[in-house]
């Protein structure tokens, strides 16, 4: 938060207040309500008001409050609004600020909270979950269907030390049971070749020159610039060396049998997409508790109530949930299990083509 204050600050003293405003835009839908508001959804609503939870609360309090203030110079009503109602909610009143934004102190950013190494891990976790959600939904596999693992390529000990810090967060973001970071490859290629929408206007009539020079690069170049960022070449025009980066090429990779790959901004990633027997049995069964949990709420519990449930599948599919029976029943607050139809059932697909009946009852 403390960044973006600054970013914010720097925009107004310039000027710049669309710019500020797309800051912000940037970092409420994308950093706070698309990726901490959604990993913390259990951190709010799950167990007592400890002292985790509370936490989670102030944090996303501390935000919303200092983006009041921050969006008040181009929202004025609707911030002054925002800033009105997490003041009232809290039964508090911003010293100094008579419970209205406009008469608030503008934030200051200091500059030794800000954890510069803990932003570009979240960053690279951001990046590596969009990767492989975006493979999952060209291959059409449901975020809810568990994976076997994701391989990763890097360059450096620094990189394979924060892959390592944020393994875990980046396995349950995006359902994989592991994540391998390998250093030589994994036998993953990739080759580039020259983005003339971007070498066009920065090079005008070398471009031709240059982009030949590019082609020429052997394959080990590719692992040169993501590491550095950029690579000297010689085009053959003779008129001097050119600094090529990262954003001057369309980096490719080659899927592996079995797997699917993607590179995009220097970061590359290989998906498993083999599914056995008994990881479809687990999708299986994150779908069923997806579907109890929707009906839970179709009848009006609440979500600390306690149920019986019943269910009734085809043999194979009632195999399948019974080998992950304590995941269902844990996930839906089950007190018991009954394989059994009841005439009140109601049917739900798990997916095209497999479909259950359940019976829900309060326990």
């Amino acid at each position: 938060m403390h960044t973006v204050t600054k970013e914010v600050d720097n925009a107004y003293k310039e000027l710049e207040p669309t710019r500020a405003t797309r800051i912000l835009q940037s970092f409420v839908i994308d950093e706070l309500s698309n990726w901490y508001v959604r990993l913390n959804r259990q951190r709010f609503w799950k167990g007592s008001m400890n002292e985790d939870k509370i936490s989670a609360y102030q944090t996303l309090v501390s935000c919303l409050s200092t983006i009041a203030i921050l969006g008040s110079p181009v929202a004025p009503f609707f911030m002054d609004r925002l800033f009105r109602d997490l003041n009232d909610g809290l039964g508090i009143e911003c010293e100094g600020a008579e419970n209205s934004v406009h008469l608030s102190n503008f934030p200051t950013s200091e500059a030794s909270i800000i954890d510069a190494e803990l932003e570009l891990r979240m960053e690279l976790a951001r990046k590596l979950s969009s990767q492989v959600l975006s493979l999952r939904k060209r291959e059409r596999i449901r975020v809810r269907q568990p994976l076997r693992r994701i391989m990763v390529p890097v360059l450096d000990d620094i990189s394979a030390s924060r892959l390592a810090a944020i393994e875990d967060l980046i396995r349950s973001e995006v359902n994989v049971k592991e994540l391998e970071i390998i250093r030589d490859g994994g036998g993953i290629v990739k080759s580039m070749k020259p983005d003339f929408k971007v070498l066009g206007p920065k090079h005008g009539k070398r471009m031709k020159a240059i982009a030949a020079a590019i082609n020429e690069l052997p394959v080990e170049a590719v692992d040169q610039l993501e590491k550095e960022g950029q690579i000297t070449i010689t085009p053959i025009d003779n008129q001097g060396d050119v600094e090529i980066l990262v954003s001057d090429v369309q980096i490719s990779t080659e899927d592996i049998p079995g797997w699917l790959v993607s590179s995009e901004g220097g970061l590359t990633v290989a998906l498993d997409i083999t599914i056995d027997d008994k990881l479809r049995a687990e999708g299986l069964s994150r779908e069923l508790v997806n579907r109890v949990q929707n009906v839970r709420k179709d009848i009006g519990l609440e979500v600390t109530d306690r149920i019986s449930l019943a269910i009734s599948a085809m043999e194979d599919i009632s195999a399948q949930l019974q080998d992950n029976i304590e995941y269902i029943r844990t996930q839906t607050l089950a007190e018991n299990v009954e394989w059994q139809d009841y005439a009140e059932a109601v049917e739900i697909e798990l997916e095209e083509g497999i479909s259950v009946r359940v019976h829900v009852v309060k326990h």
